[in-house]
């Protein structure tokens, strides 16, 4: 698929059109679901009625119709686990919301769903991802776009992205148990200090704050190991007091 996907990006990039234009997308691995509404070719899809296993994120974002919501943010989330808790646990009402994931590195159904969505609700959007160094990697693809992608990233990328956690000093703040605090290996290592050299770090001193800790204290964390806490521990404490502190970067 890599080898076809690298094709697809030549005959688009030569002929001055996206992917989606060429309609030719790679099978859909995001979800959504939450506090959203729209139709997708005709068809009447409301998101809160999902069930765990969510939505999967519409392939072709053009047949997507009278986008609908009453959400305050949008929640990006890195990993499937921590998406079937919020979605098990029904967070979105709680918290007017829509959660999305890619299940790890973002694909382009995703990346594009998530540019119109946020370009149409005008609302923000929660980074949720691993503190380690390729979490943050996930959240420049959806901000600035993959690097062979470039011509595409107007409808692709979403820029303004905060990033809510689970961030370096979180480890500290939360208690989190030692046994959940792992090493990171000499390549974390060499790809956090190749980060404080990319610009969306460099442009936002918190950020780079929080890579500098990590980098220094050479430890690394998975959203799971919230769960060490118990398992509704993110959606009934962790979540809810970031967001009653405005505790976003």
């Amino acid at each position: 698929q890599s080898e076809s996907g690298v094709v697809l990006d030549d005959v688009a990039c030569m002929i001055g059109c996206t992917r989606s234009n060429l309609h030719v997308v790679a099978s859909d691995k995001g979800l959504v679901v939450g506090r959203i509404s729209f139709y997708e070719d005709g068809d009447y899809i409301d998101c809160t009625r999902m069930g765990v296993g969510g939505k999967a994120t519409p392939p072709y974002i053009d047949k997507i119709e009278d986008i609908r919501s009453d959400a305050e943010f949008v929640l990006l989330v890195e990993k499937e686990a921590a998406n079937m808790r919020l979605a098990e646990d029904r967070f979105y009402h709680r918290y007017p919301c829509v959660v999305i994931t890619a299940k790890g590195q973002p694909d382009v159904a995703t990346r594009m769903f998530l540019s119109r969505l946020t370009s149409e609700l005008q609302i923000p959007v929660l980074g949720l991802v691993d503190s380690d160094p390729y979490g943050l990697k996930i959240l420049s693809v959806y901000m600035s776009g993959s690097k062979n992608m470039s011509y595409d990233s107007a409808s692709l990328t979403t820029p303004d992205i905060k990033w809510i956690g689970l961030r370096p000093s979180d480890l500290d703040k939360y208690d989190l148990p030692d046994q959940c605090r792992l090493n990171m290996t000499e390549n974390d290592i060499k790809t956090g200090k190749e980060l404080l050299k990319e610009e969306f770090i460099m442009k936002n001193p918190k950020w780079m704050k929080e890579l500098q800790i990590m980098v220094k204290t050479k430890k690394k964390a998975e959203i799971q190991a919230l769960s060490s806490f118990g398992f509704q521990y993110i959606t009934e404490e962790y979540l809810p007091r970031k967001l009653e502190e405005g505790d976003w970067i």
